[in-house]
């Protein structure tokens, strides 16, 4: 506290925000074994470097998204040896000191009993308003908390993107309903002003910063909607789009709110200065500053002991992903699924056909740049080739329903040629590692199709690019007839909107269309049905094609210059 007059003094606070961690808690990647940049242990490195001037005065943040993303947390969650005592996520969290979090929509994914266990674990509040007992009408969390630092009153008030459901299988979120992020923020901010009269208030929000779905009930990613129509906040820390952003906007009585996101990964985190003032009239925030602080190579001996601490939860994650289950004949690479038909998704694609009997697959590209080795094949490969975890849905669907969502995943996918000097893929400016071109659509969203033969013609405008020719069997596709299809719980849920704007399927008409899902995630399938072939030569299965051919292939070729720096491989 630093005196400014005689009758008062100013006390300054700091926030770190941490968001989107996914499971990234050590400088080490046990999938690719390599160091990588960030981490939650160069985060608590450098926290407790801003502790040694603030003490108590700094209160550390999560946003959500902490519990799914990285072996290291899938093993402790799922796996027998490390499922008893304190979890490694609340482990970890408690060791680094955090005072408050909320949760994310892969911290949902992860079922009932790992994030209630979580949050049980937890030595601190974990608060999101917005999500709701369906029997009791009360919050499932906590709705906020107040710390007192230094003499000032900090309220937090949690908030989750109520889009959850549209991404997740209902025996997730069973129990649970998610209440629109402005409406809720309406109510419970007037009754934390009147009963709590913080000095300070903080919105901790899981979801981004605008845009996302949008309905007529709620909108997913609402974190700067809520500072501008919701009036008290000083301070609005978010995440979910993955984006780094520090900017300040007005509340509806024209108050300056500080809204910041730290991206992902521990890579970033924001920082949030606070000055308040305490004099006669009471305490009066005098200011407030956001900035991104990077933290891709930061060391210091504090993240070294912190690893140490955790060794136990590596070596055990190490040695389950280092557990032989096959081998390939052939490398495989992701790169290869943005221009044409590759082995890499086509591997998913048979595995979902032999797996569920399905008569149609689809899956799409889910990590943008990765390789599979030919030789051994180990458990860590598998997360490169399908890093979430879903569960496998086998769907019914039309054949108009199916070409719908191909034309719609072209339509996001590709551009529409007009000489054949133009770009194949549907490309824009985007920030990462600078300025350059990049996808203007996010590449998870890329189903490609298996089961079925057809062309997708780079020419035609969008709603009119795939010709459906036959079955794979040699039969005739036929638009009005019903088929099985196989898709990951994702995609089936709604997830980025093919079954729903694509084929056209009301999003509450979803679960009728549901025939069976697999009682283990996708990931897992994909690991058995490695170990039950063995030996694997995976090529490509050439359902489709890009056409005209001499317009798509020199395309294709000048694109991927353009995203990975490097021609295909011969």
């Amino acid at each position: 506290m630093v005196k400014t007059a005689e009758s008062s003094s100013m006390t300054r606070l700091k926030i770190v925000h941490t968001s989107d961690v996914h499971g990234h808690f050590f400088m080490w990647d046990c999938v690719n074994r390599k160091a990588v940049r960030g981490g939650l242990s160069r985060v608590y490195a450098y926290v407790q470097s801003l502790r040694k001037s603030y003490g108590s005065r700094l209160l550390l943040m999560d946003g959500g998204d902490i519990l799914q993303g990285s072996p290291l947390v899938y093993y402790s969650h799922f796996m027998p040896s490390l499922t008893e005592g304190e979890g490694l996520a609340a482990g970890v969290m408690n060791y680094m000191g955090y005072d408050v979090a909320t949760v994310g929509n892969h911290d949902i994914e992860t079922g009932h009993a790992v994030y209630d266990r979580w949050a049980a674990e937890c030595r601190f509040p974990v608060v999101a308003a917005n999500i709701i007992d369906r029997d009791t009408g009360r919050c499932h969390f906590r709705p906020y908390t107040v710390v007192e630092r230094g003499g000032v009153r900090v309220a937090v008030l949690g908030l989750v993107t109520p889009a959850v459901p549209n991404w997740l299988p209902p025996a997730l979120w069973s129990g649970m309903e998610f209440e629109d992020m402005v409406d809720c923020a309406s109510r419970w901010v007037p009754v934390i002003l009147e009963k709590e009269r913080p000095d300070v208030l903080v919105g901790l929000f899981h979801s981004g910063k605008e845009g996302g779905i949008v309905t007529s009930r709620y909108a997913e990613n609402a974190a700067l909607d809520v500072a501008r129509r919701v009036d008290g906040f000083d301070v609005v820390c978010y995440g979910h789009d993955h984006l780094k952003n520090c900017e300040t906007v007005e509340g509806p009585s024209g108050k300056k709110v500080v809204c910041c996101s730290p991206s992902s990964m521990a890579v970033t985190v924001c920082e949030v200065d606070l000055e308040i003032e305490t004099g006669p009239g009471g305490k009066q925030v005098r200011s407030i500053r956001g900035k991104l602080t990077d933290l891709s190579h930061y060391k210091a001996v504090e993240a070294g002991y912190m690893q140490k601490y955790f060794e136990r939860y590596v070596r055990n994650t190490d040695y389950y992903v280092s557990q032989k289950i096959g081998r390939f004949t052939r490398t495989i690479c992701s790169q290869d699924a943005y221009f044409g038909p590759s082995a890499f998704v086509d591997l998913v694609h048979r595995a979902q056909l032999e797996i569920t009997g399905a008569q149609v697959s689809f899956a799409a590209p889910v990590t943008f740049s990765a390789e599979i080795k030919a030789g051994d094949v180990c458990v860590r490969d598998v997360f490169n080739l399908y890093k979430y975890d879903d569960v496998l849905y086998t769907m019914r669907l039309t054949g108009a329903e199916i070409k719908g969502i191909l034309e719609m995943s072209y339509g996001l996918w590709v551009e529409q040629m007009r000489s054949p000097q133009d770009h194949a893929m549907l490309l824009d400016y985007v920030l990462d590692e600078g300025r350059r071109l990049g996808f203007k659509n996010l590449a998870y969203n890329f189903d490609s199709a298996a089961g079925i033969f057809y062309a997708v013609d780079l020419t035609q405008p969008c709603g009119k690019k795939v010709t459906v020719l036959r079955m794979a069997d040699g039969s005739l596709f036929d638009e009005s007839a019903q088929y099985t299809v196989a898709v990951n719980s994702y995609r089936g849920s709604g997830g980025g909107d093919l079954f729903i704007k694509g084929a056209g399927i009301p999003r509450g008409r979803l679960s009728e269309r549901l025939l069976s899902a697999t009682d283990k995630n996708l990931r897992q399938c994909l690991v058995e049905y490695i170990r039950n072939k063995g030996t694997i030569d995976p090529c490509p299965l050439n359902c489709w094609r890009f056409v005209p051919e001499e317009w798509a292939v020199p395309a294709c070729q000048r694109d991927r210059v353009i995203l990975f720096g490097q021609p295909e491989a011969q």
